[in-house]
C-alpha cells in the first residue's frame, strides 16, 4: 500500500516508518522537522519506497497519487515542546487533522489518529478505560496539548459519522525507546540522560505518582493491528504494568550502573497522579499485548543513549 505518516521523522513516527517499509509498503513521510529529525530516517537513505515531504500540515496539501492509509502522528508531544509552541500545537490538532481528514475523504483512505492518554487528564478512574471522559483542565499548562487531541478525536468522529470517512483512533500511553530526544523533558530521556552524565536524577514531588511504560516496538505493533481492524472508536494502547516514578528512577540508576542520587523538585501543576491503561478492549479486538519488559526495554534505550551522549 501507499501510506502517509505525518510526523514520520519523529520518535514514534520513524519506528512506524521502519516497520511499514520492512513490510513492503511505500511510505510518504510528511514532517516540518520542528520536533522531528531527518537523522531518524537516515537508515533508509536511497530507499525508493520512502518519500519525504517537508510540509506543515496546518496548511493544505495535495497528493496526486492514490493514498491507501494515513497515520496522523504530527504534533509536539512533550511538555517542553507544547508549552513553547502552544498555538502550533492547537493548530496541528485542529487544522492539521481537518486537512488530513480531507485527504482521507478525497482518496477514500483509512486514517488513524494518534491521540493520547492525556485526554484523561489527572484521572479519577484507575486504570483508565476508553469509556472514561477524563478530568482535564482546559486552561492549565497542559491544556493546549490535551484539548488539541480531544478536539482532534471529536473531528475524526464527526467526519466518520457525517462523511463516512474510515477512521481509527488510538490513545497512546507513555512510550519509550531509542530516538527519543534526550532533551525533550519527558521522564525517560530526562532520567537516562541525567544518569549517563553523572548528574542527580530529578523527580517531581516525592515520586509516588505512577506511570506505565510501553516499549516503542510494542506500540508500533499495536498501531498496525488497530489500523487493520474494523473498530472505529478510541482504543487504548500502552503497557498496563504500573510503576512509581521513584521506583522507575531507581531502576534506571541500577541498569545504567550510575551511583547518582535522587533530588526532589515541586510537582508541576496538573501533573497526573496515576496513569495506567486498561487494554482489555485492544486484547479483545485482536491478539495484542506488550512483549518487551521494562528492564529489557530500558537496557535497549540506555545502550542507544550511550552512543548519542558519547
Amino acid at each position: 500500500m501507499r501510506i502517509v505518516i505525518t510526523g514520520g521523522a519523529g520518535f514514534i513516527g520513524s519506528h512506524l516508518t521502519d516497520r511499514l517499509l520492512q513490510d513492503g509498503h511505500q511510505v510518504v513521510v510528511i514532517d516540518n522537522f520542528v520536533t522531528g529529525s531527518r537523522s531518524n530516517l537516515q537508515q533508509h537513505s536511497g530507499n525508493p519506497n520512502l518519500f519525504i515531504v517537508e510540509h506543515n500540515i496546518t496548511k493544505p496539501i495535495f497528493l496526486a497519487e492514490k493514498i491507501d492509509r494515513i497515520f496522523h502522528l504530527a504534533s509536539p508531544a512533550s511538555p517542553i515542546d507544547y508549552q513553547k509552541l502552544p498555538i502550533q500545537t492547537l493548530k496541528v490538532g485542529a487544522l492539521g487533522t481537518h486537512n488530513l481528514l480531507g485527504m482521507a475523504k478525497a482518496h477514500k483512505a483509512r486514517i488513524l489518529l494518534a491521540s493520547t492518554s492525556e485526554v484523561y487528564g489527572d484521572p479519577e478512574m484507575h486504570p483508565q478505560k476508553e469509556t472514561y471522559w477524563g478530568n482535564v483542565n482546559p486552561v492549565g499548562p497542559r491544556g493546549c496539548y490535551d484539548e488539541s487531541k480531544r478536539f482532534a478525536e471529536a473531528l475524526m468522529v464527526a467526519y466518520r459519522d457525517y462523511h463516512q470517512v474510515d477512521v481509527r483512533i488510538i490513545r497512546i500511553f507513555n512510550t519509550y525507546g531509542p530516538r527519543m530526544r534526550l532533551n525533550d523533558g519527558r521522564v525517560v530521556p530526562a532520567f537516562i540522560s541525567q544518569a549517563l552524565k553523572g548528574e542527580p536524577i530529578t523527580i517531581f514531588g516525592n515520586g509516588s505518582q505512577t506511570r506505565s511504560f510501553c516499549f516503542v516496538s510494542d506500540l508500533v505493533d499495536g498501531m498496525i493491528k488497530v489500523m487493520a481492524c474494523e473498530y472505529k472508536d478510541p482504543i487504548n494502547l500502552g503497557n498496563p504494568s504500573e510503576i512509581s516514578i521513584r521506583q522507575f528512577a531507581e531502576e534506571i540508576l541500577k541498569l545504567s550502573g550510575s551511583k547518582n542520587s535522587l533530588i526532589e523538585r515541586p510537582l508541576p501543576k496538573d501533573d497526573p497522579r496515576r496513569r495506567r491503561p486498561d487494554i482489555s478492549l485492544a486484547c479483545s479486538l485482536f491478539p495484542w499485548e506488550p512483549k518487551i519488559g521494562l528492564a529489557e526495554g530500558l537496557k535497549k534505550t540506555i545502550d542507544w543513549a550511550r552512543g548519542v551522549i558519547a
